[in-house]
């Protein structure tokens, strides 16, 4: 009766560490999936205009193998893209973080074209207001029409 026990004892612990194994381990699809979205969100270090995911350079192919590895030891989407930031910087993220100076890169354009258009504003202003204070040109007279409907008619007779 107690080699019973024993035995069950053992075949219960076998069964519930196995099955803990296999529950931590994601499977390969799983894997495989959460591979591409983060080296989708990984520049190609040899094609710069390229993800990880897309590029078929061997700094690239290594650099997946170090994401599935990584993945697959059960870390972070932020602790590996950490890694990779560690090792290369910012510059090897497709979409750099909004910090520090970068965000003169993300925001100074739009400031710039708000700075614009308040100048052309206060520019356009200040020329409507120079319009309004100049007299007004006077009509010409009989005379002066007389003298430019001339001109025009001996221009088109073809007199100079």
């Amino acid at each position: 009766m107690k080699k019973n026990r024993v035995f069950l004892f053992i075949t219960v612990c076998f069964f519930a560490f196995t099955s803990l194994g296999l529950a931590q381990r994601p499977s390969e699809e799983k894997i495989n999936e959460k591979v591409r979205q983060i080296s989708k969100t990984l520049r190609c270090a040899v094609c710069q205009s390229e993800s990880v995911w897309e590029s078929n350079a061997e700094l690239a192919l290594q650099m997946r193998n170090i994401v599935r590895e990584r993945v697959i030891a059960g870390e972070s989407d932020d602790n590996i893209r950490a890694y990779f930031v560690s090792r290369y910087g910012d510059f090897i993220l497709l979409k750099p973080r909004v910090t520090g100076l970068n965000r003169l890169i993300w925001f100074g354009p739009f400031l710039a074209l708000g700075l614009c258009a308040v100048y052309l504003f206060w520019k356009m202003r200040t020329w409507v207001k120079q319009a309004e204070k100049q007299p007004d040109i006077p009509a010409m007279n009989e005379n002066e029409q007389k003298r430019i409907h001339d001109a025009i008619s001996a221009y088109e007779r073809g007199e100079s």
